[in-house]
């Protein structure tokens, strides 16, 4: 899947009462259908671990029912392993084209254990697998061998999303295997992963600027930093300026292309600041009107 180099970690649109809101999930669905970017369900991002088992594979039904012209990766998580490998399962019998898998949350396991993990989800399935390194979430490193070793051993091994937001760990990880693929897994660090050899990024703010993250990552991709929105790295850190994915749901709304910005607990709106709100809708604007100038200097 090297032709998608942004995977999209699609936010769970929610209606007023709290279920799934699918009207606006298909309209953001068409919108990165439209970018050309892959599409990450039940990711963090799409509170995949504050839904309930058969939403979660009512989603996944959901998405393919669509036949969108974009793969479809289906994030895992949890700590419990046969139910993680009873959704690999279902995902396969549906037909999701790739997977991400995270360490166990809570456990904090050693290489030895992270191994054992990845081993037995990968085994299950020929699906594409990207292993995702998130020690915000789930509260411990991933070891560099383990993606070194997975990328040996299986040859559905798809890749390592890294989102410790350390270029010191990424580095490690590249060390330990230089030809296994590597995914940036934070939005404000493209320029820096891409310097460094990664082929991809993993994205929140995809979200709402689907072309224009596509276009940012592509000119990062093909060296040419000059033509990047310079205010790049401000503007996506607001995505984080409150438990995410609560600002880019904001933002969805604001733009018209959720219906309600509603999360679920344990995350509450109300922990987005009214000056981050005013800050996100003002980034908005500045990145619609760079790629409005930098498309229409490259048609020029």
């Amino acid at each position: 899947m090297e032709k998608y180099p942004l995977w999209t970690a699609i936010v769970t649109p929610l209606n007023k009462e709290g279920g799934i809101d699918y009207n606006s999930f298909e309209f953001i669905l068409r919108k990165q259908e439209e970018a050309g970017n892959g599409v990450l369900v039940l990711g963090s991002t799409g509170e995949g671990l504050n839904l309930l088992p058969e939403e979660k594979r009512e989603i996944v039904k959901f998405v393919k029912l669509l036949k969108l012209k974009v793969p479809i990766m289906a994030g895992l998580g949890g700590y419990h392993i046969n139910a993680q490998i009873d959704f690999i399962n279902y995902c396969d019998e549906a037909g999701v084209d790739a997977f991400l898998l995270v360490n166990p949350i809570y456990a904090k396991p050693g290489k030895e254990g992270q191994l054992a993990w990845f081993s037995a989800l990968m085994k299950e399935t020929k699906t594409p697998c990207m292993i995702y390194n998130v020690p915000s979430r789930t509260g411990i490193h991933m070891h560099p061998e383990v993606p070194a070793t997975l990328s040996k051993t299986f040859p559905n091994y798809m890749g390592l999303k890294e989102a410790s937001g350390s270029i010191e760990k990424l580095k490690e990880f590249i060390k330990a295997a230089p030809k296994a693929p590597v995914y940036c897994g934070d939005d404000n660090l493209i320029n820096e992963f891409m310097e460094e050899g990664a082929i991809g990024l993993v994205s929140v703010a995809s979200n709402a600027w689907p072309k224009k993250t596509r276009k940012q990552l592509d000119l990062f991709l093909e060296r040419k930093a000059d033509q990047t929105f310079k205010e790049w790295v401000e503007c996506a850190d607001l995505l984080f300026d409150a438990p995410s994915p609560i600002p880019v749901k904001t933002l969805l709304q604001h733009k018209g292309w959720i219906s309600y910005d509603q999360v679920r607990l344990p995350l509450s709106g109300d922990d987005l600041k009214p000056e981050t709100e005013e800050a996100l809708l003002e980034a908005d604007r500045k990145i619609n009107a760079w790629y409005k100038e930098v498309t229409k200097a490259q048609r020029d």
